[in-house]
């Protein structure tokens, strides 16, 4: 049966069974009067990710893409051409350079925000107080107060917004947390290790130049640093610059901190200590760190980073990965798989990612598409729509995620000034440390303003 029309009829035949659930319960909150719900749907930044997660969104529901965003003209037609290809009505959304007149012009239900990091403040500050519900892209803001604005907005306005922290709706992954964690295989855990060594960071040193014709530099940069247009820069080589970002530990360790929170019901750190530099790949003009080592401490067990874009791995079979000691055994998480091992006679177990070829065909010719990853934005985005419905928080909650941003970002800041941090999350402040307090928030750009939380 084609996917369409298997939504069509699990929403019209009740006695139609989804494993082993009524299909009218299998997508819970997503259908009224027998009909699936057509939500209005804006995209911010239609690069790589923007339209990963869109064309995710399209398979999961029968929403209508009215209009697109993104400061590179080039990449905007490209994306309203795949979509016009790939939803339902066939029609082209409304095209956008400014997403200020985008929210303005048009009538939104979601808005989902996959721009560059330092643009996701803004945009969905400005969404959520038109009352529409959002998709944030992680990290959710390039400094705190940023983040603290954006979760006092999302609660200000009653909206739902979803982090694009993805390894909470990872199918393998809901597995090891119910099949090891949860059924106590582990024991007493008494530390994680977190980890990237993934050979990410950029080594060319090309010269500046002008931008092209098609990008809008300005407005790309828009509240951050004016910086010369760098072919690093545009496209999609922006993580290499802190202007824009915050390095590999706002990008990678982010998703492994956040799963490990969520998979051990973890909250705030109550301390965070970090060192490292650009100790080997001096060459490149990047200015992110090439090493770093990251500790975020809980109450029973710290939480340890590691990241190097240098060197081997020490365990190939898990270069971007969790792994969690327990008394009884050692679970390892990664996006490609998982695999306990007990300690002593018990039974290892092992998990793989979920593909969904035969419900989701175009999943094996998508442009760029980590395959592996692509059911659990689906299943993301699932439950970003049910929360639309019930109105309850998801599972990446805007909260969620300003307490793993904000804990990446304390990461590098411990970095810079070469000290360990207590955080208070009731002050949102930095213990008995004016210095550092004052690096909760960055400069903005003029005539940007930054967000203050309200």
């Amino acid at each position: 049966m084609q996917r369409r029309q298997f939504l069509t009829t699990a929403a019209a035949v009740t006695t139609s069974m989804i494993g082993g659930i009524p299909a009218a319960s299998a997508f819970p909150g997503l259908y009224a009067a027998g009909e699936e719900k057509k939500y209005r749907v804006g995209l911010i930044g239609s690069g790589w990710y923007g339209k990963c997660d869109l064309l995710r969104l399209i398979q999961v529901s029968p929403v209508e893409v009215v209009g697109l965003c993104d400061v590179d003209s080039q990449m905007l037609q490209e994306a309203a051409d795949i979509v016009s290809q790939r939803q339902l009505s066939r029609k082209k959304p409304a095209m956008w350079s400014d997403y200020r007149k985008m929210l303005a012009e048009e009538q939104f239900d979601i808005v989902l925000v996959d721009t560059p990091d330092h643009w996701h403040a803004l945009p969905t500050i400005d969404a959520v107080s038109r009352g529409i519900d959002v998709w944030v892209q992680k990290p959710i803001s390039v400094d705190i107060i940023e983040g603290q604005a954006m979760l006092t907005a999302a609660r200000k306005h009653g909206r739902v917004v979803q982090v694009g922290t993805q390894r909470r709706s990872t199918p393998h992954l809901i597995e090891a947390r119910d099949r090891v964690v949860r059924e106590g295989l582990l024991g007493r855990i008494g530390m994680v290790e977190i980890c990237c060594y993934y050979h990410m960071r950029a080594q060319q040193n090309p010269p500046d130049s002008a931008p092209p014709k098609h990008l809008d530099f300005e407005m790309w940069t828009g509240p951050a640093p004016m910086m010369p247009y760098n072919s690093l820069i545009h496209p999609r080589g922006w993580r290499a610059f802190m202007e824009y970002g915050n390095g590999i530990v706002g990008d990678m360790c982010i998703h492994m901190y956040d799963m490990v929170r969520w998979m051990l019901n973890l909250g705030w750190p109550s301390t965070v200590s970090s060192s490292g530099g650009i100790l080997v790949q001096k060459g490149s003009r990047a200015n992110i760190s090439d090493t770093q080592t990251a500790t975020f401490q809980h109450p029973d067990f710290p939480v340890i980073w590691q990241h190097r874009s240098w060197g081997d791995a020490p365990d190939p079979e898990y270069p971007w990965a969790a792994i969690i000691y327990g008394e009884n055994g050692t679970l390892k998480l990664s996006v490609n798989k998982y695999d306990f091992i007990p300690r002593g006679q018990g039974q290892r177990l092992h998990g793989e990612p979920l593909f969904e070829y035969d419900k989701y065909p175009e999943d094996e010719t998508e442009k760029d598409l980590e395959r592996h990853v692509a059911s659990a934005i689906r299943g993301h985005m699932r439950n970003f729509l049910e929360c639309i419905e019930s109105r309850q928080k998801p599972v990446a909650d805007i909260e969620e995620g300003h307490i793993s941003t904000t804990s990446c970002i304390l990461a590098n800041l411990s970095m810079q000034l070469g000290r360990s941090f207590a955080w208070d999350p009731a002050t949102h402040t930095i213990v008995n440390d004016a210095e550092a307090n004052k690096y909760l928030r960055r400069p903005y750009r003029e005539p940007w303003i930054h967000p203050e939380p309200v």
